[in-house]
């Protein structure tokens, strides 16, 4: 698999793990404090072919995903789950630089353009109406919604924003989560 655009990753690690798994050039963040060299790099590189950000589903990766958009807007944007990215001898440790390569490549096919923000057809009610925030299962909720969706991990604040970003439909919504409810319901 040949990808196009130029992946921004968070460190050697992740840059290592994502050329076993596609041929693809890299820029890396070296972490959250992203200097205004890199940022440059990453326009030019989004001039020339594309960005896709692929940082790890944490909060430091998600303060380098929000930095990049806010300063480089058009990228795309790939996702992996907490639990495709935890490393399998310690659950602490979270990355890229821990997923299968499968899992890799999966999140780069299903990457997402944010687009200017527009109204979203899904409604603040009904995050509550399904249980994604205010009651015991949210998180639960929220992590198995982001996976279905490839839209990563977020808090009850983040999700609405999120699902309109990435302009999920109320019909995609929808049965997303329904999927989530009845696989809660079979497991009980």
């Amino acid at each position: 698999m040949n990808i196009k655009e130029i992946i921004v990753v968070e460190g050697r690690d992740d840059t290592a793990k994502i050329r076993q798994a596609v041929e693809a050039d890299t820029i890396e963040t070296n972490g959250s404090a992203i200097d205004n060299i890199i940022i440059k790099q990453i326009q030019h590189a989004k001039a020339k072919r594309g960005v896709i950000i692929f940082t790890d589903p944490d909060y430091p990766g998600e303060r380098i995903r929000q930095i990049i958009d806010k300063a480089v807007p058009g990228c795309k944007h790939a996702f992996l789950t907490r639990d495709k990215a935890r490393a399998k001898q310690s659950n602490k440790s979270l990355g890229i630089e821990h997923a299968s390569i499968a899992a890799i490549r999966q999140s780069l096919q299903d990457v997402y353009e944010l687009k200017d923000l527009e109204e979203s057809e899904i409604t603040r009610e009904d995050l509550i109406t399904y249980g994604l925030i205010g009651s015991p299962q949210a998180s639960y909720r929220r992590d198995r919604l982001g996976e279905l969706l490839q839209i990563g991990h977020t808090n009850g604040k983040q999700l609405l924003k999120r699902l309109t970003m990435f302009q999920i439909t109320k019909d995609q919504f929808e049965q997303s989560i329904n999927q989530v409810l009845q696989e809660e319901k079979d497991d009980n």
